[in-house]
């Protein structure tokens, strides 16, 4: 809830502040109380709030959630990479992206389509390395930063996929390269050579892969990797700089307007198919 009255530890410096000072009096951040809603983002984020798991668990959710949805789909198996996968119309109703989405202007299926995922072994390698790299960019940038980094090169990966092909497609390896490359920018920043090697190793093995795999989509993947990119060069890490209560208001917004949006797929799907 908002806060009008008491004390707060300054975003930017660290020192106690009133919270409704309208100028940090140590560092001069402006507004560094948010209008009152600075302690209560620093409560939600400081209580060890683990955006990673809460980014795995939507993709699972919703994975068995598009199987429920269209279940004769289930048994439609063409392919190693076609086991357990959902149907097209299930899909679109959970918010992918491209296609009839991407015609009827559903902007917000850049973020939803990035929980969504094809198959059995889709979501499993995903998640496979969603758990091997979140973990590390929550550490060096802050779980917000993360989360920030995680929806914006997701988006921009499917945004340049929509613009290059227009073709529907899901997934979250776009994000999986943003949060490379974030690793790759925190690596040079910091002069660490080694691991700015093995992460820029790992990019470009995992890319020449997506043209010799079917069905990968390497625009996203692309679209991704700059979205991250640009997005962690915007930032600092924890130990440069803390973590604003905008940036902690902007990575709750990403995760409302995601699920809003799953809900608002949901029913334009469904009444488009009503009333057709």
């Amino acid at each position: 809830m908002r806060q009008t009255q008491g004390s707060m530890i300054c975003p930017r410096c660290g020192r106690l502040i009133g919270v409704g000072e309208p100028q940090c009096p140590f560092c001069g951040a402006w507004r560094p109380g948010l209008y009152g809603w600075a302690p209560t983002l620093q409560r939600f984020f400081g209580r060890g709030i683990d955006l990673i798991s809460l980014i795995v668990g939507s993709c699972v959710v919703l994975y068995v959630v598009s199987l429920a949805l269209q279940p004769g789909a289930i048994l439609q198996v063409q392919g190693l990479f076609g086991i357990l996968s959902p149907g097209r119309r299930a899909l679109y109703q959970l918010g992918m992206t491209g296609g009839l989405a991407w015609q009827n202007h559903w902007w917000w299926t850049l973020l939803t389509a990035i929980y969504l995922h094809g198959g059995l072994l889709h979501i499993f390698f995903n998640v496979l390395w969603i758990r091997n790299l979140g973990p590390t960019v929550t550490q060096v940038y802050g779980p917000a930063r993360a989360f920030v980094i995680f929806s914006i090169a997701g988006a921009a990966g499917f945004l340049v996929s929509n613009l290059a092909t227009g073709a529907e497609t899901i997934g979250a390896s776009g994000s999986i390269f943003g949060l490379l490359a974030a690793l790759i920018v925190y690596g040079r920043r910091h002069g660490h050579s080694m691991l700015t090697r093995q992460l820029w190793q790992w990019a470009i093995i995992i890319f020449v892969m997506g043209f010799v795999m079917r069905g990968v989509n390497n625009w996203a993947h692309a679209g991704g990797f700059a979205g991250g990119w640009v997005s962690a060069e915007a930032m600092r890490g924890l130990e440069e700089k803390r973590e604003s209560p905008l940036v902690q208001l902007l990575a709750i917004a990403l995760l409302a307007l995601t699920g809003a949006g799953v809900v608002l797929s949901f029913v334009r799907v469904t009444t488009l198919l009503l009333s057709g």
